[in-house]
Parts: structure tokens; sequence; C-alpha cells
């Protein structure tokens, strides 16, 4: 697990913990300056799998409409590789 992993685990625990502690999810939320909902996706996450589910695991989607096409692609690589060895 990586680092970024385990800081979220912590802290998402250590929101859930504050809930558990006060027994008040609105004034724990206030707290941490999260919505409920965020809340109670974290708590449904956590009561089905565990620490696992605390890692924010969000895929980044890929959107081929902004891909340059690879023909382009290699022409830049071309000029910014001839460019750093001031050959232009």
């Amino acid at each position: 697990m990586n680092r970024r992993a385990e800081h979220d685990i912590s802290r998402k625990l250590k929101v859930l913990n504050h809930a558990i502690e006060i027994g008040n999810i609105a004034k724990t939320c206030r707290y941490f300056g999260i919505c409920r909902e965020t809340f109670y996706t974290w708590r449904r996450r956590y009561k089905s799998h565990g620490e696992k589910g605390l890692i924010d695991s969000r895929p980044c989607p890929e959107n081929h409409k902004l891909r340059v096409p690879k023909a382009i692609e290699e022409k830049i690589v071309y000029l910014r590789y001839t460019i750093i060895l001031g050959q232009i």
C-alpha cells in the first residue's frame, strides 16, 4: 500500500471514529469540512470492505477526443528533442 492510500485511510478513519465518539454525524461533517453524503459513502464502504474500501480508487477516464494523432505527437517529440540538443 502506498503512502497516499495510507493517508486516505487514516483521515477517513479519523472522521468515522470522531462521529462515533461524539454521536453526531452533522457536527462531524462540519468539523472536517465534508458533506454528509461523503461520510455515508465512506461508512458504507468501510462496513462492506474494511480499510481497503477507504482507499480513493476513482479511475481517471481517458478522453480520446483530446488525444493528439500519433503522427503529430511524433513530430512534436522530435522538435522538442532537437531544440533541447540545440540543433535548431
